[in-house]
């Protein structure tokens, strides 16, 4: 049985970008990076691509600054389809249980997958999200979760290469999990959810995955007030009272 443990970097829409039509993937994967492990944590072998965006074509400022992805790296980079191909592949057909730092990846990759009518049938439905399982046995409080650099730093477990960078992520996500792992920690079964309405009837937001990108981006928690503010923010949005 192996283990991959993979992150992922998005894009979002530009702010230059003023359309009023809803995009259909708020956040498109412009990295993966990923290690295999094998069950005595061996790394067997390793994963990193760039991907060339289809849906937002620039970077926005935001996603630059934190990641130092720029605009050359994604423009020379394959397309999605065969970047998942090839990961697809990496993963490879034996059973295997997927680690990362926060469960939105898995539903994230699945839903670009979806937007480029590629299956999803060879993602192991087996993970174990670490920051959930640490943020619990550190006892925070509920809804609170802790961030990759400080696991990272409270472990100590030496840094050597930036975070916000989908293969460090990854790298840095394997070896919190082997300082922490123990035979109680038992893989959690994924099920998929699109939350897609029909045509004609109120759409919500997924509050949740927003919140959790933000602290994925921010590599911190985000305060009630904060997200209060996000929220207000986005229903403020949608009113387009500020469109130019």
């Amino acid at each position: 049985m192996n283990y991959i443990i993979f992150d992922l970097e998005f894009n979002q829409q530009h702010p230059d970008n003023k359309t009023t039509e809803k995009s259909p993937l708020m956040f498109e994967i412009i990295q993966i990076g990923a290690l295999k492990l094998d069950s005595n944590f061996n790394t067997i072998s390793t994963f990193n691509s760039f991907i060339k965006p289809t849906v937002h074509k620039l970077i926005h400022p935001y996603v630059e600054e934190l990641t130092n992805i720029n605009y050359e790296q994604i423009n020379s980079a394959k397309f999605f389809i065969d970047v998942y191909k090839d990961f697809i592949n990496f993963i490879g057909t034996e059973d295997a249980t997927l680690v990362l730092w926060g469960v939105n990846d898995i539903k994230e990759l699945i839903r670009n997958a979806n937007y480029y009518k590629l299956s999803s049938d060879a993602i192991p439905k087996k993970y174990i999200d670490i920051q959930c399982y640490l943020s619990k046995a550190l006892k925070y409080s509920k809804g609170r979760k802790i961030g990759l650099k400080v696991a990272t730093e409270q472990l100590e477990i030496p840094i050597e290469s930036e975070f916000h960078d989908a293969f460090n992520d990854a790298y840095y996500t394997a070896e919190v999990f082997k300082k922490i792992y123990n035979k109680r920690m038992k893989p959690q079964l994924y099920i998929y959810t699109d939350n897609k309405r029909e045509k004609h009837t109120k759409t919500s937001i997924d509050t949740s995955a927003l919140i959790n990108q933000f602290e994925k981006m921010y590599n911190r928690n985000i305060t009630d007030e904060e997200k209060d503010m996000i929220k207000l923010a986005y229903m403020m949005g949608k009113t387009n009272q500020f469109n130019k």
